[in-house]
């Protein structure tokens, strides 16, 4: 009979363990419910969620990569003391503290360029006539002013439409030209200590410009611009900061135009130095007012709700009846027979299983017949001091004398050791065996 253990769990501890995983299921369906809820980014991050909309950077990000640039995400304020030129994208509510130190600590180790705001976007969900899902799409809001008080106060930044739409929008400055994308809102600034870069070719007001506030040499020249070429920074307190007023003139929309290709390059060129190749792009500076989230399904809502409520209806179901099995077990688990039995007869078994399994029964005919001449030996009461051929050769006179006719021992014994197969090996054997009882008698 099988021996039996105790259980490892009485009727209270399964009853816990059982209501701590239904509590532990519904916590995970909470969880991941809330990780669904994905924030509502606004304004338009460099690479952040809504950069490849239409006034998105990831145009920008992607072709300085493809002009051999080595463009790298801003993740930290840390990142900001590392060397390259660093351009932040911040959003209409961009955390002017946050931006001014990361500004300030970057100008002492590299360049900054700062892409102002214009248009406020939000994510809307598209739906064609029959009602089905198709999408999530960028919609254009308005164009607005940024409201950025105690951040560079002396410049007056206006959106003004163009006079007229026979100027096409027309920009210039840094070796290039081209027409914006659009001429209703037209996003400028003029003040002191504003050096301009691009210009609005109809109304000379400045689009992009640089604060005159350190010795910048290539941004000094810019006005002659004609090769790309940078010239070193004469190093003073601090590195150049560039402002681009007109976010058409990089953004995705603008980027449709090869002029906003060659202008990119040449104002990273001229901004970055000679030899800088390594960009930081803002993927850091975030709205002062968070957006709310936006709430998607719940999980937990949704496992009660058709189709999923025949679902749950079975996992409760199931759940019940291993609850209920587990209580009412018939006594303790019994415990596993063993694989090798004791005994000398289990152990003969598996050495004969061993040697079977081996096909190595041509080597049993010797020792079995050396033991047998051993044991008559004894029986005998023959001299120790015989040689195994002499002692055979007493065997056969023994047996002669007691059972005349017999074969003699020795020919069987070595009919034994010559037996390859085994019929051969258990007849020889059996001979052998009846010999001996005829001698102990």
């Amino acid at each position: 009979m099988s021996a039996r253990t105790a259980s490892p769990f009485g009727k209270r501890g399964g009853a816990v363990l059982a209501l701590a995983g239904i509590v532990l299921f519904v916590f995970t369906l909470w969880a991941a419910g809330n990780q669904m809820d994905q924030p509502q980014q606004g304004g338009a991050p460099a690479l952040r969620t809504g950069g490849r909309g239409f006034d998105g950077y990831a145009a920008f990000a992607q072709f300085l990569g493809k002009r051999g640039y080595t463009v790298d995400p801003l993740q930290s304020e840390a990142m900001a003391g590392q060397p390259g030129l660093l351009v932040l994208t911040p959003p209409h509510d961009a955390n002017l503290q946050q931006m001014e130190r990361v500004i300030a600590l970057h100008r002492a180790n590299g360049p900054v360029m700062v892409i102002l705001p214009k248009w406020k976007s939000s994510g809307v969900v598209q739906r064609v006539p029959d009602g089905k899902y198709k999408g999530t799409v960028v919609e254009q809001l308005d164009a607005a002013v940024p409201r950025w008080l105690g951040w560079h106060d002396e410049l007056a930044i206006d959106l003004y439409p163009l006079a007229s739409k026979s100027s096409k929008g027309r920009w210039a400055g840094l070796g290039a030209a081209g027409n914006l994308p659009g001429i209703e809102a037209v996003q400028s600034a003029q003040g002191d200590g504003l050096v301009p870069l691009v210009t609005d070719t109809e109304t000379d007001r400045v689009l992009a410009g640089y604060l005159d506030d350190g010795d910048y040499p290539a941004l000094r020249d810019a006005a002659d611009y004609d090769e790309p070429e940078s010239k070193p920074y004469q190093r003073t307190n601090r590195f150049p900061l560039v402002l681009v007023f007109e976010p058409d003139l990089l953004n995705n929309w603008g980027f449709a135009k090869i002029e906003s290709g060659r202008l990119a390059e040449n104002m990273v060129r001229l901004t970055a130095g000679r030899g800088e190749r390594r960009i930081i792009m803002d993927q850091m500076i975030e709205g002062a007012v968070a957006q709310p989230p936006r709430k998607g399904p719940s999980l937990i809502k949704q496992a009660f709700t058709p189709p999923f409520l025949a679902a749950t209806i079975c996992l409760i179901l199931t759940a019940l009846v291993l609850f209920w099995r587990a209580l009412h077990r018939f006594g303790p688990p019994l415990l596993a027979a063993r694989s090798i039995a004791f005994g000398k007869r289990a152990l003969i078994a598996n050495a004969a299983g061993l040697i079977q399994r081996a096909r190595r029964l041509h080597l049993l005919g010797a020792p079995y017949a050396d033991a047998a001449r051993e044991r008559l030996a004894r029986k005998l009461a023959l001299p120790a001091r015989l040689d195994p051929a002499g002692t055979e050769t007493a065997i056969d006179r023994a047996l002669l004398v007691r059972a005349p006719g017999s074969e003699p021992f020795s020919i069987i014994a070595a009919r034994l050791r010559a037996a390859r197969r085994p019929a051969d090996l258990v007849s020889a054997a059996r001979q052998l065996h009846a010999l001996e009882r005829t001698l102990m008698r």
